[in-house]
């Protein structure tokens, strides 16, 4: 039996009852020990009324929002994190409409402030200290056998393979394999039971006591996932599909709605919604920060760049951007005038188009402090894949896997490859394929932190190279 303290479903049982009106209580627990330790009457009848009206409506307004936050689900197999940020939303929004009320009834001036942070702070505290208790409570006893889960894996190959792992790995999701289906004679695991008939599976299921299916079938066997649904039609047991996307080398998938309808989105990318408009928030500060700071420098390179070579002190060339948006890229101009004739050469050691000045600039990428008016703009963000010369991009992208892929996010002045050495020219098709899987890793595993470790590195050594020339 599921553990009653996740219910395998959302059916109503008496133990969802109890578990949402033991929520309900600490809503009202909460609520009364931050009015006896912040309002001066405590819990008397002396207090203004709105407060103990207000612990009354977020308690039952929790027993009906909680539920459609998916609390009392299943979270065997999910991570703990997106429990936690469940439980937050789900206080959150209870929290907010007893404001919201209080305000159309006129009575939220009267609101004690320290109280009403109190309770929201102890409530929120005590909901996730409750889940945090009861998850490592059921990992212990799931890690000694208890509380498991047998299931029943459709295919095997490489997702399969990962699958098994994981269950023997991560014991604390309570999951046991007892048995695996795979027409080949791939080798399996010595201590699950091969099937090499559909027409067993059902029987297996029982004799086995298995609770779950997961199928794991190749995509281009679509027709045998609907042979599986139907030798398993009259058994009474969840079953998973789980597509396999690793075969599929994009950048990310996620499911979604669409227009009613679930989707699959093989190309999605972590820094969407909420999380790319705050990493565009901090480019624009970043960058503008960046500018004042090393305005003074900049005026000198301008004026050195002015005087030692005949030209414009900015060197402007067209760039593909984001999602194949052509922008023009700024840097300090660091050669002689000369013609490209539809070509970019990319520059080499002791290149004689490079001058004296252009050289150190090179060097050091000071040559690249313009591009901060890029990110101002919008058309760059500070990390990101570098951009490419539009040439090389028509050069590369038949030959390098997966090379347009860098272009669904903003280029950047520094980057994931930069900061491990793949910075500067990039002569072989060797070079710019590792070049590129480092920009790949960085798209499918974007992170604040990331962002931060990377432009630290930067500041640190990523300044110079011996690939700078």
């Amino acid at each position: 039996m599921e553990s009653a303290a996740f219910p395998e479903s959302e059916r109503l049982s008496g133990a969802h009852v109890l578990y949402r009106l033991f929520d309900a209580s600490l809503v009202v627990g909460c609520g009364l020990a931050a009015a006896e330790w912040r309002l001066p009457s405590g819990t008397n009848l002396s207090a203004p009324p709105i407060h103990l009206f207000l612990i009354a409506f977020c308690s039952l307004a929790a027993l009906l929002v909680f539920p459609a936050f998916r609390l009392y689900g299943s979270w065997r197999g999910r991570q703990l994190s997106e429990l936690l940020l469940c439980i937050l939303a789900a206080w959150c929004t209870v929290y907010g409409l007893g404001i919201l009320l209080s305000f159309l009834m006129h009575q939220s001036g009267i609101i004690s402030f320290p109280w009403a942070s109190a309770w929201f702070i102890l409530t929120a505290l005590s909901l996730v200290g409750l889940r945090l208790g009861i998850y490592a409570a059921l990992g212990a006893a799931r890690d000694r056998g208890l509380n498991q889960k047998r299931v029943l894996i459709v295919g095997f190959g490489t997702l399969g393979r990962e699958l098994w792992r994981r269950v023997e790995h991560f014991r604390a999701t309570g999951y046991e394999v007892a048995g695996i289906y795979t027409g080949t004679d791939e080798r399996l695991p010595s201590s699950v039971r091969r099937l090499t008939s559909l027409e067993g599976l059902s029987n297996f299921i029982r004799e086995a006591s298995v609770r779950e299916v997961w199928i794991v079938l190749p995509m281009e066997q679509g027709q045998k996932v609907h042979e599986v649904l139907f030798q398993l039609r009259n058994d009474l047991v969840d079953i998973r599909w789980i597509p396999d996307m690793m075969s599929i080398r994009l950048l990310g998938h996620r499911i979604d709605n669409f227009m009613g309808l679930p989707a699959i989105q093989l190309n999605s990318l972590p820094a969407i919604g909420i999380r790319g408009w705050a990493k565009e928030m901090f480019d624009r500060v970043f960058s503008l920060g960046a500018i004042i700071a090393f305005s003074p420098a900049m005026l000198v390179i301008a004026v050195l760049v002015k005087l030692t070579s005949r030209g414009p002190v900015l060197f402007k060339q067209p760039r593909l951007g984001v999602d194949g948006k052509v922008f023009n890229v700024y840097k300090f101009r660091t050669m002689t005038v000369h013609e490209e004739n539809g070509t970019v050469t990319q520059a080499t050691r002791n290149d004689a188009r490079v001058t004296r000045l252009g050289a150190f600039l090179r060097a050091t990428s000071l040559d690249e402090l313009p591009q901060f008016f890029n990110v101002l703009k919008g058309d760059m963000s500070v990390v990101g894949p570098r951009p490419h010369a539009l040439a090389h991009n028509e050069l590369y992208k038949d030959v390098v896997d997966r090379y347009m892929m860098r272009h669904r996010v903003k280029p950047g002045i520094t980057g994931w490859a930069q900061v491990n050495g793949y910075r500067g020219q990039t002569e072989t098709v060797h070079k710019m394929r590792a070049r590129i899987e480092f920009d790949l890793y960085y798209i499918q595993h974007w992170s604040f932190l990331m962002d931060l470790r990377i432009i630290a590195r930067t500041a640190l050594s990523g300044w110079t190279g011996r690939n700078a020339y």
